[in-house]
Order: C-alpha cells, then sequence, then structure tokens
C-alpha cells in the first residue's frame, strides 16, 4: 500500500498543477466562453494525463506561442464594453475564418440592433463607428471574439486582408473575406451576410 501512493501522487500532480495553471477565478466569473474554456482545460488536462512525452511537449509549445494581449482596452469583457477610441492593431487570432467571419456578422448586428441600422462607409469608417465613433460611444470589438484591425485602422480577416463590407440595405450587409488567397472575388472567398 504504501508503493500505491507516490505512483498515484506522480500520476496526479501533472494534471492537477496544469488545471491549478490554467484555471482563473477571474476569467470563469467574467467570460461568456467560461463553459468552453472549463471544457478545453479539462480536455488539455486529460492529454497530460496520458504521460505522453511528445503530446505534453507538443500542447506546452502551443500554449507558450499564443501569448495574450497587453492592452486592457482590448482585453476588456464583452458585458463590460471597452471604452470608444482607437483600435490597438491585433496581431493574431486562434479562430477559424468562419468563426471570425460569423463574429463580424454579430458585430454588425449588434450595432444595427442598437442604433436601428448598419453601419455605413469605407472599411475604416465601419471600423471607427464599431470602436466608437457612434452616438454612444459604444465599442462593439472585442479582442476575444477574434476580430482584428490593421494598423490602417480596418477590420481584417484571418489572413490579414480587410473585410469588404457591401451595404444591401440599411438592415442588410453582406460581409466578404478575400479567404486564403488574399484575392477577393476569386472562388475561395468567404460571404456572410
Amino acid at each position: 500500500m504504501k508503493h500505491k501512493i507516490p505512483a498515484a501522487v506522480i500520476l496526479l500532480f501533472p494534471p492537477a498543477l496544469l488545471l491549478f495553471l490554467l484555471w482563473k477565478p477571474d476569467a470563469v466569473k467574467t467570460s461568456a466562453a467560461a463553459p468552453g474554456q472549463r471544457a478545453q482545460d479539462a480536455a488539455v488536462a486529460r492529454a497530460l494525463a496520458t504521460n505522453n512525452a511528445q503530446a505534453t511537449a507538443m500542447i506546452l509549445a502551443s500554449f507558450n506561442a499564443v501569448r495574450p494581449l497587453q492592452n486592457e482596452a482590448l482585453t476588456t469583457p464583452t458585458r463590460n464594453l471597452a471604452p470608444a477610441g482607437r483600435p490597438t492593431p491585433l496581431e493574431f487570432t486562434n479562430f477559424s475564418a468562419s468563426i471570425v467571419l460569423e463574429n463580424m456578422r454579430h458585430t454588425i448586428r449588434n450595432y444595427g440592433s442598437r442604433f436601428g441600422s448598419n453601419p455605413t462607409g469605407t472599411n475604416p469608417e465601419i471600423t471607427r463607428a464599431l470602436t466608437g465613433d457612434n452616438p454612444q460611444q459604444v465599442n462593439f470589438l472585442n479582442a476575444e471574439n477574434g476580430l482584428r484591425v490593421n494598423a490602417q485602422g480596418e477590420l481584417v480577416d484571418p489572413w490579414g486582408t480587410p473585410f469588404f463590407f457591401h451595404q444591401l440595405s440599411g438592415s442588410e450587409m453582406e460581409i466578404h473575406s478575400a479567404g486564403p488567397d488574399r484575392n477577393l472575388w476569386t472562388a475561395d472567398d468567404l460571404v456572410v451576410k
């Protein structure tokens, strides 16, 4: 019996330590994505519990590659909207292109619900409207949604190409992503309304 206790401690310590390091009570209480994050953390802990050195190294390398944003205004939870102002360029997203495009659609719809019509104009003008250049100075963009703004103040897709916004009516808009080839109007373009 004495020999089974140290083995149990050795097997359970790495996953318990990982869960302790990854779990952040304040983030869990304020984040809308907390249930998904907990499930992801549990999956990582299960993978680390297998004691497969190659899998463990790959998981840890993935966590080291992604650094959280240091700009507090961009990491504010969605329920507490960030202050208005010129957005800071975001450098990465971990979301798939379809998720980013869907999040962009939701952002436009949230703006339309609040103000009765969609933002209009060029990409930089729409970006300014979504980041606080609107009647109530509300910032609708949130880095947690994978929405990125380049140095020219344009909303960009996961490949860094500015979105093309096509206003169909006051309440309907097509959002075009150039896709992986970074050229609009080709077969790999992604479009949502």
